[in-house]
C-alpha cells in the first residue's frame, strides 16, 4: 500500500471565509499516483474547518448568516475561552458545528463524488497562516 501526506496553507486575510479546494485535493491525489483507496483532507487548526457540500454562493452567504446567528462574534465577552486574551471563542464553536475533517474514497485516480459535491476549507479565525493536511492511502 502507497501513502501520500501534503501541507496545503492558506493565509485568509478575513476572519471568515469558505475555499473550494477540491481541485488542490486533486492535484495532491495525481501526484501521488494512488488509484483506488481514501483520501483523508483535515484541518490542522481549531479554529478551521473542512467539509464537502456545494460550491454555491448563495449557500456559502446562508453559512455565514446561519453560523453567525448560531454562535456570534459578539459580544467576545460571552464566551468565557476569550478571557484568555483572545477574541476566538466563537471560531471554536463554529469549526465544532462545521467539523474537522472529511474522507472521500478514491476510484481510478479520481476522487469519488456524488452529484454537485466539493472539498472546502472553512476558516472562522483568519488572518494568520494555517493548513490543511491531505493524507491518500491505497494502490
Amino acid at each position: 500500500m502507497k501513502s501520500y501526506r501534503k501541507e496545503l496553507w492558506f493565509d485568509v486575510p478575513s476572519r471568515t471565509a469558505f475555499i473550494n479546494i477540491t481541485g488542490l485535493v486533486q492535484e495532491c491525489l495525481e501526484a501521488s499516483g494512488i488509484r483506488d483507496g481514501l483520501a483523508l483532507i483535515n484541518a490542522m487548526h481549531i479554529t478551521a474547518s473542512v467539509f464537502i457540500n456545494d460550491d454555491e454562493r448563495g449557500l456559502h452567504q446562508d453559512y455565514q448568516r446561519w453560523l453567525e446567528e448560531l454562535v456570534p462574534h459578539e459580544p467576545i465577552s460571552r464566551y468565557l475561552h476569550n478571557r484568555t486574551g483572545e477574541d476566538n471563542g466563537d471560531a471554536h464553536l463554529k469549526r465544532q458545528i462545521m467539523g474537522r475533517e472529511v474522507v472521500v474514497a478514491v476510484t481510478e485516480g479520481r476522487l469519488d463524488f456524488g452529484p454537485w459535491e466539493q472539498i472546502f476549507y472553512g476558516e472562522f479565525d483568519g488572518r494568520r497562516r494555517k493548513r490543511v493536511l491531505v493524507k491518500i492511502i491505497g494502490e
